[in-house]
């Protein structure tokens, strides 16, 4: 059993950044792939990013292409966080964002190959 909490989230004007983090629970954090989904008002849940497990591939990364160059996601196991750094935001990146992990590898960009998710956190940016 995983526990996904996220914080960081909250109000910033175009093209400033912000740097959410999802504290996970549990002692097998390290096995699991942990990804960013977003989900703006009136629509459908979407990928953000994914970094995989550390026992697979060496932690590697898969973004949307919507937050290539601008999102980085990056993991530290021996805190059992995640962490999605964002930058030079725009209005249409408004949404909550909610933390998964997944005992699968790949991309991973898919809502059903998650078994864990947070409660979300809040990300809006004025323009």
């Amino acid at each position: 059993q995983v526990q996904l909490v996220e914080s960081g989230g909250g109000l910033v004007q175009t093209g400033g950044s912000l740097r959410l983090s999802c504290a996970a629970s549990g002692r097998t954090f390290s096995s699991y792939a942990m990804a960013w989904f977003r989900q703006a008002p009136g629509k459908e849940r979407e990928f953000v990013a994914v970094i995989s497990r550390i026992n697979w591939s060496g932690g590697s990364t898969y973004y949307a292409d919507s937050v290539k160059g601008r999102f980085t996601i990056s993991r530290d196991n021996a805190k059992n966080a995640v962490y999605l750094q964002m930058n030079s935001l725009k209005p249409e990146d408004t949404a909550v964002y909610y933390c998964a992990a997944s005992k699968y590898d790949g991309s991973l960009d898919n809502l059903s190959e998650y078994d864990y998710w947070g409660q979300g956190t809040q990300v809006t940016v004025s323009s």
